[in-house]
C-alpha cells in the first residue's frame, strides 16, 4: 500500500466532505473503527461539527454502549481474547436498534444506546426518529468484516508495534484478539478508508496500488 501524509484537521475535512457528499435523500451510517489506543471515538467527535455546518444531521453511537451482558460477555472469563473477538459486541441489536432502522425504506427510529456494561444493566432510553439524510457516526473496535452495512467505513490503523507500545498493561490480552482482526477480517482492504495512526498529529491514508 501507498500512504498518504495527511494532517488530522485535513482528515477531519475530507471525510467530512466525503460522506456529506452521500444522496441527501437516504441515510448515512459511517463506522469509525480501531483499536482502543487510536481512539476512533474522537475521530468520531471530530466529524460531528463539520457534518452539521454542511447541513446533514448527526447522531452520535459508540459500540461500547451495544455490548452482551457479562453473563454472556464473560462466560469464558475476562481477558479471553477469542471471545472478545466472537462474543463481546451484540451485532444482532447493533442492526435491529440502529443499522437496520438507517437503511433503506428503513423507519429512521432508533435506540442510541442499548447496554451500559459497567452496570451491566439496560439504558433504558427512549427512541428517537431521525430526518431524512441524518447520519450515523459510530465509533468502535473490531466493527468490519462483521456483515454489518454502512455506507461508509473508516479504520484507524496501528502498526504491531505502536498497538503493542500504546496498549496498557491491563488490556494486554486483547492483542490476539487485535492480530486475528488483521488476518481474517483485512480491515486494511475491507475498509474504504484506512489511515495510519501510529502518530495522531502526523496521520497518512493508506492507499491500495489500483486504487
Amino acid at each position: 500500500m501507498r500512504a498518504r501524509a495527511i494532517s488530522r484537521e485535513a482528515l477531519v475535512e475530507e471525510l467530512a466532505e466525503r460522506i456529506a457528499g452521500l444522496p441527501r435523500g437516504s441515510y448515512a451510517r459511517v463506522a469509525v473503527d480501531g483499536a482502543p489506543p487510536a481512539h476512533p471515538e474522537r475521530l468520531a467527535d471530530e466529524l460531528v461539527a463539520p457534518l452539521r455546518m454542511r447541513g446533514r444531521a448527526v447522531l452520535r453511537v459508540s459500540a461500547a454502549d451495544f455490548l452482551r451482558p457479562a453473563s454472556l460477555r464473560l462466560e469464558y472469563g475476562r481477558t479471553n481474547p477469542d471471545a472478545f473477538y466472537d462474543d463481546w459486541l451484540d451485532t444482532g441489536a447493533l442492526t435491529r436498534e440502529v443499522l437496520g432502522p438507517l437503511g433503506p425504506r428503513g423507519s429512521g427510529k432508533v435506540l442510541r444506546a442499548l447496554w451500559d456494561s459497567r452496570a451491566d444493566r439496560a439504558y433504558r432510553l427512549p427512541y428517537q426518529t431521525l430526518p431524512e439524510g441524518a447520519v450515523l457516526l459510530l465509533d468502535g473496535t473490531l466493527l468490519l468484516g462483521r456483515g454489518l452495512p454502512f455506507e461508509v467505513s473508516v479504520h484507524l490503523w496501528l502498526s504491531e508495534g505502536a498497538l503493542g507500545r500504546m496498549t496498557g498493561e491491563n488490556e494486554r490480552w486483547r492483542l490476539p484478539a487485535y492480530a486475528r482482526y488483521e488476518r481474517e477480517a483485512d480491515p486494511l482492504r475491507g475498509a474504504d478508508v484506512a489511515v495510519r495512526a501510529d502518530h495522531p498529529a502526523r496521520m497518512a491514508v493508506l492507499i491500495e496500488g489500483g486504487r
